[in-house]
């Protein structure tokens, strides 16, 4: 138990002095205009915000060396686009890969045909008719999910069944 407290009491301390050295008043001028310029360069705030707060963890620890660097500001923005990139790259791979893998339980062979034209929808329109068919969600806790309205949900829906109706007809 002293070994923890003793930790604990190392690292508060170490925080606290990068605190004292313009860490915190840093941080508070630069960490939404670092997300604001990553969500323009991406469009997606979830990836901007995780991208800039991994930077400044990274540069919490090194803040020693990053204080001391011309930009500050423009490190962080690297290392948080670098990351933004990697988790893009890493995402668009596994989008590619789980196109290419059928699903794991046997199906009727109309519905493999059917599975096989899901891929060949809208990312949207294949995720509201995952969440529906194959995790079985109403449409509001399909909305929920995604973080729209029930009435895209259900637009979404229908246009992604007709599209579907469309691909199996030309079969």
């Amino acid at each position: 138990m002293y070994e923890e407290d003793a930790a604990r009491e190392w690292v508060q301390g170490t925080v606290a002095g990068r605190f004292d050295d313009g860490f915190e008043a840093w941080y508070g001028a630069e960490h939404d205009r670092l997300i604001a310029a990553l969500v323009l360069t991406t469009g997606d705030i979830e990836l901007a915000t995780d991208g800039v707060d991994e930077a400044f963890s990274r540069a919490l620890e090194k803040w020693e060396r990053v204080r001391l660097m011309d930009s500050p500001t423009g490190w962080v923005y690297r290392v948080a686009l670098n990351r933004v990139r990697r988790v893009a790259r890493r995402r668009s791979a596994e989008q590619i890969l789980l196109r290419r893998i059928p699903p794991s339980a046997p199906l009727p062979s109309r519905a493999t045909s059917l599975w096989s034209r899901v891929v060949d929808l809208s990312e949207r329109q294949r995720e509201v008719i995952v969440l529906r068919y194959v995790i079985d969600l109403k449409e509001s806790e399909i909305a929920e999910a995604l973080g729209v309205s029930r009435g895209t949900v259900s637009s979404t829906l229908h246009e992604a069944r007709k599209r579907l109706g469309r691909m199996l007809d030309e079969e």
